[in-house]
């Protein structure tokens, strides 16, 4: 997966939604951190939290990952 598309594009959706980090990973079901390395491209999710944040957003993992626009 493409990170920086993965990144920009995880914080544009939280950031649209107006949700803090905090309460992204309270969705998730991950703390704060690890939402934080996401969109900082210290880290990326495995596919069960790509497919949470796809769920989450309404959004598909092809566009998480910029497969498509």
């Amino acid at each position: 997966m493409e990170m920086k598309i993965f990144c920009e594009r995880l914080k544009e959706l939280r950031v649209e939604r107006k949700l803090s980090i905090v309460e992204l990973g309270k969705l998730l079901g991950v703390n704060n951190s690890t939402i934080s390395r996401w969109e900082n491209g210290v880290m990326l999710p495995n596919i069960a939290y790509l497919y949470k944040i796809a769920k989450l957003f309404n959004v598909s993992a092809d566009y998480l990952i910029g497969l498509e626009n």
